[in-house]
């Protein structure tokens, strides 16, 4: 990145799709790798011997790097443009994958999350940055959840496909697999991604700048409800997709790998097609914010019954309902993208990326914590994960509701 920012930019394609395809499959190689842990969990607590707060603590350091990531991200885009911040950081998602696919021990294994967090920070917020300046501002929403349902081509990856390969293989082999195709995305993003000559033109005029910028955000009275319910919305999706669903189904109702990779890739293909769907029926300015905070409350009521109800048909089907609600996220980029001025949306969407993410540590970090504390009390842990999750996504939705929206006609 040590490019000067207002070194000329290579053209722009014509037709923006292919870029953006390129970009959605590192988008889906992102969601991949932050949930291996829901089918490589019973092989990492064989080899390591860890505890359930270990793997949540592996879980959580994905997120927790990547949410981190978010702040210096945000500055880089605005600053270096999409192009060089993309291509200079991915190259830390292979290697972390390298790390973990030949890790000796659980140090060198959260290490290798850690370096796969940072180097997939950029992956979604550079689609929705480039959908905000490639396309009309009226298709945002639609082309959006487009991307993210794609981008949910991860999740079914980490579903029955990884589940077949670790049980004829290991878990070691899921990492070797993910490392080839990362590196077969950033070669595909470096070909067809070009940088937009008229972002260029409104860049900072220096990183002092870029970082007033970012830090005005925290001034404005709608960030903190905004940050709110993101810090545990997707937090809870994640809690459950990519670190819990394996244990749960496994240990609670005794199904086997496979039939537990057989509900993932129900889930994940669930998930391809709700932010498209959300996105499509987008009801507007007037009517979203209602919208996001009744889904939140109905997944919270969802994860309640399947902590008080543990019933097989109830936890699968309280799993589907979830994949379903959960594509109201892509509303939530909407109302963020109609909260802020067109010269502070990219900073708003990185600060956004960055509470969803650091909420997805938090959540899967007090996860774990839950479940210890269950398990202590003579409960299954499940049952105190479920109700965590709950209760921190109400509270979400509360804070959501009640704090100020923005003002900006």
């Amino acid at each position: 990145m040590s490019a000067s920012p207002q070194s000329p930019a290579p053209s722009v394609p014509a037709v923006p799709w292919l870029p953006l395809l390129t970009l959605v499959s590192a988008f889906a190689l992102s969601q991949a790798f932050r949930t291996v842990t829901a089918m490589m969990a019973t092989g990492l607590q064989q080899d390591f011997g860890l505890s359930t707060q270990a793997l949540g603590l592996f879980a959580a350091t994905f997120a927790f790097s990547f949410g981190l990531s978010q702040f210096v991200i945000g500055v880089a885009l605005d600053f270096y443009g999409l192009r060089r911040t993309w291509l200079c950081t991915f190259p830390l998602a292979i290697l972390g994958a390298i790390a973990s696919a030949l890790a000796p021990n659980y140090a060198v294994l959260v290490l290798g999350q850690a370096l796969i967090g940072i180097g997939c920070s950029p992956a979604f917020v550079v689609c929705t940055l480039f959908i905000a300046r490639r396309f009309p501002a009226h298709r945002f929403a639609a082309i959006s959840g487009v991307a993210m349902g794609m981008g949910g081509l991860g999740l079914v990856l980490t579903g029955t496909p990884l589940a077949w390969l670790i049980h004829a293989s290991s878990w070691r082999m899921g990492f070797a697999v993910l490392t080839g195709l990362a590196c077969v995305s950033w070669l595909l993003v470096h070909s067809q991604l070009r940088e937009d000559p008229a972002a260029a033109q409104h860049r900072p005029d220096s990183l002092q700048h870029a970082l007033r910028g970012f830090g005005a955000l925290f001034l404005l009275p709608q960030t903190w409800g905004i940050l709110a319910l993101a810090l545990v919305n997707y937090g809870a999706f994640l809690t459950l997709r990519g670190l819990w669903l394996g244990p749960l189904l496994m240990h609670r109702h005794g199904m086997s790998l496979v039939q537990t990779g057989n509900v993932a890739l129900i889930v994940s293909l669930l998930s391809l097609f709700t932010p498209a769907m959300f996105g499509h029926f987008d009801p507007g300015p007037a009517q979203r914010r209602h919208w996001i905070v009744r889904a939140a409350l109905a997944i919270a009521a969802i994860f309640a019954l399947m902590a008080f109800a543990p019933l097989e048909w109830v936890d699968v089907g309280g799993m589907v309902a979830v994949a379903v609600l959960s594509g109201v996220a892509i509303l939530q980029y909407a109302n963020v993208r109609a909260s802020y001025t067109a010269e502070m949306s990219g900073r708003a969407m990185s600060v956004f990326t960055m509470a969803m993410f650091l909420g997805v540590a938090f959540v899967q970090g007090l996860s774990g914590l839950a479940a210890s504390w269950s398990q202590a009390l003579g409960h299954e842990p499940y049952a105190g994960v479920l109700v965590c999750v709950a209760s921190l996504l109400a509270l979400g939705a509360l804070a959501f509701r009640v704090l100020p929206v923005a003002r900006l006609h």
